[in-house]
This record gives C-alpha cells, sequence and structure tokens, in this order.
C-alpha cells in the first residue's frame, strides 16, 4: 500500500505501451535535497507499489549519504531471461522516451536488478541527455576522457560495503584478519565483496548462490571460487567444501554474515539461529526489522543497507559531478566510513539500533535541507 506523508510521494507516474509490451513505473519519492536519483530495474514482477517503496529507501539512503539527491525508482514489467537483447534494448529506449520531460530535471536513472551499463546507455541515448542516467560506460563522454560514465561494473557498491565492515570493525575495536565471513549472493555485489575482504585477510568460510552454499571452516580458496562460478554455474561445485543450501549460510559460526543477494534473508523464523556478531546488509532489506531489534537486544550490530550499500549512488554523485574512477572511490571510502561512525555513535549515545539512528539522521537532514553540507 502506498501511504502518503509529509515526504512524498511527489508524482506516482505508469506508462504502458500495447505495441512494444511496455509496462513501466516511475516513482518521486521527494525532491527536498536535490533532484530524484534512484536506479532502474527490470523484473516480471516490479510493481508501481514496490517502486515506491524503493523510492522511500532512495530518499533516507541519498539524505544519510549527504548527497544533493532526492529519493527516485522505476521499474519495468520484464522477464529478461525469456526475452532477446534488442527487445529488452527496446523497451528502455521506450520507457526512457516516455519519461524524457522529467529527465534529469526532476528524475535521474540508474543500474539497478537485471540492469547496467549498456541499459544506461540506451537509456540516456533515447532520453537525449548524458545526465539523465548514471552508471554509463565509461567510454561515454561529455568530450573524450571528460565527464565519463562510471559504470556499477568497476565495484562501487561492494567496495561500500567492504569500507562498511572496516568502520564498523574499528567501532567494536577489532581488526579485520583473520575474521571468519559469510557471504550470502555472489552476483556483481558478493563477489566484489568476496575478492575485496580476501585482500584485507578476512577469512572467507562461506559463499552461496541460487544453488546452494559452499563451506569450509577452514577457509575457501577465493580465486578457486570465482573459476567454478564461471565454468559450472553454481559455487557448490567447490570440491573443497561442504555443500549446504542457500538458507543454510544464515545459521553459519561465523563472525561477520553480509547478505547480498535477496531481502529478507533473516526473518523471525531463522534470526535465533544466527550466530555472526557483525551483520553488514549488502542487500536491500536483508534483515527484517522486527528481526534486526531481537539481534541488537542479543547484541548483535546489524549495519543498515541505507548506510552500508551506498556505495552505488555515491558513485552516481561522484559520475554525476565528473570524477574520475580513483576520486569516486575515495569519495565512497569517505562518506561510507564518516556516516556509519555518525549512525553507530548516534546509536550506542542513544541507545537505539543503527536503522534506527540512521533514519533519525536522515529525518533531521530532510527537515534542515538548507543546513545540509554535501561531499
Amino acid at each position: 500500500m502506498i501511504k502518503h506523508d509529509s515526504l512524498g510521494p511527489e508524482k506516482l507516474i505508469e506508462v504502458y505501451d500495447p505495441k512494444t509490451k511496455l509496462h513501466g513505473f516511475l516513482v518521486i519519492d521527494n525532491t527536498l535535497l536535490g533532484v530524484a536519483k534512484g536506479g532502474l530495474r527490470m523484473t516480471p514482477t516490479v510493481t508501481l507499489e514496490e517502486t515506491f517503496h524503493l523510492a522511500r529507501i532512495m530518499t533516507y539512503k541519498n539524505a544519510i549519504a549527504n548527497l544533493p539527491f532526492g529519493g527516485g525508482k522505476s521499474g519495468i514489467v520484464a522477464d529478461v531471461k525469456k526475452i532477446s537483447q534488442e527487445e529488452k534494448s527496446e523497451l528502455i529506449r521506450g520507457f526512457s522516451k516516455a519519461i524524457k520531460p522529467l529527465c534529469p530535471s526532476r528524475y535521474i536513472a540508474g543500474p539497478d536488478v537485471n540492469t547496467g551499463e549498456k541499459e544506461m546507455a540506451e537509456f540516456v541515448k533515447a532520453n537525449g541527455s548524458l545526465k539523465s542516467a548514471t552508471g554509463k560506460p565509461a567510454t561515454m563522454c561529455v568530450k573524450p576522457g571528460v565527464e565519463c560514465g562510471l559504470p556499477h561494473e568497476f565495484g562501487s557498491t561492494g567496495f561500500g560495503v567492504v569500507q562498511a565492515v572496516l568502520a564498523a570493525l574499528a567501532f567494536l575495536g577489532k581488526n579485520v584478519e583473520g575474521m571468519k565471513v559469510a557471504i550470502a549472493g555472489f552476483g556483481n555485489v558478493g563477489g566484489f565483496v568476496t575478492s575485496l575482504l580476501a585482500k584485507e585477510k578476512a577469512k572467507i568460510v562461506a559463499i552461496s548462490d541460487s544453488g546452494g552454499t559452499t563451506y569450509n571452516p577452514k577457509g575457501l580458496e577465493t580465486k578457486k571460487i570465482f573459476d567454478i562460478k564461471k565454468k559450472k554455474g553454481t559455487v557448490t561445485a567447490n570440491k573443497d567444501g561442504e555443500e549446504l543450501s542457500s538458507e543454510d549460510i544464515v545459521t553459519l559460526n561465523v563472525d561477520i554474515l553480509i547478505p547480498a543477494a535477496y531481502h529478507e534473508t533473516i526473518t523471525a523464523e531463522n534470526v535465533n539461529e544466527v550466530k555472526a556478531k557483525l551483520i553488514v546488509e549488502a542487500a536491500n532489506l536483508a534483515v527484517k526489522p522486527d528481526a534486526e531489534v531481537t539481534l541488537y537486544k542479543k547484541g548483535v550490530l546489524v549495519v543498515p543497507d541505507i548506510v552500508a550499500n551506498a556505495g552505488g549512488v555515491i558513485s552516481s554523485y561522484a559520475e554525476y559531478r565528473g570524477y574520475n574512477p580513483k576520486q569516486m572511490f575515495t569519495l565512497i571510502e569517505r562518506k561510507i566510513k564518516r556516516n556509519l561512525g555518525t549512525v553507530l555513535g548516534k546509536s550506542k549515545a542513544e541507545k537505539i539500533t543503527p536503522r534506527q539512528a540512521a533514519l533519525k539522521i536522515a529525518l533531521d537532514r530532510l527537515n534542515r535541507p538548507t543546513n545540509s553540507k554535501h561531499a
């Protein structure tokens, strides 16, 4: 159900074209801090209501990241496994043309589920403005070598999640080296988190994908897992690990759990089986609110998605400003660590969950937009 409140939503738009079977949604939730920013997803089940909830998350996420962006989100109803790349591109182009009057003055698109740099290239070509979307190919520039795209394939979200892990451990007075880590999800974000944490000398003991979990308490050879995933299609083909179900990864005896795949990975049904002492939400709403409160009472630190996975939208801001990749990664590291420090400090001082602290900070910034200092 879509509920209007003091924040929004400001615009709810539904696009439909019977000829191309285009059915899409755009929600501009709030523009108090700036133009609405949020990704474009393509799934067979996306709805206007889902798009609204995701747009509201972006409102909070951008405010917490202290970016001059409001919250927005868009979606196209499509099963990308059942259509060709050209059909997919046609839907992207049609949707972009339909919302052209609002881009980039009121809304800026970006990559999300089943969209990436190729789709963003199609979006901006159809829209007529390079500023209408971020996450574009690095070769798409205002002029050669100037204000080029920063595709999320660079790993901005995963990089930000790792910075959140490091900042949370520092807050707890711990070091990442030797920490046992379980990563639920081995897509773009989970893959980058795996490789980057391995470089930090964390002990990756479990990785899951849609096919199941591979687990070795002595540590997985991450380079080998990448090769197995590429050749066999699932991490469970790893012969040097115990094969478990995808759901079992939540219950393993690890120090850090990183849900990087789906929402509601941890619920009231399995929360009491969680053994990790630090959970960092790489995926949106990976821990249900009631489970999050339960974990907080048990002394488990949960770093909420609206802080932990903000690397993608911070990258979008860097692209919007014309930064290069090095400047982008520097900005993500600085913002994630600084913002998480603020959130955890407020959580400790007021004895509330980190999510509650983050939302308080976001609402304060949204209610006093003229006082915000960005970048």
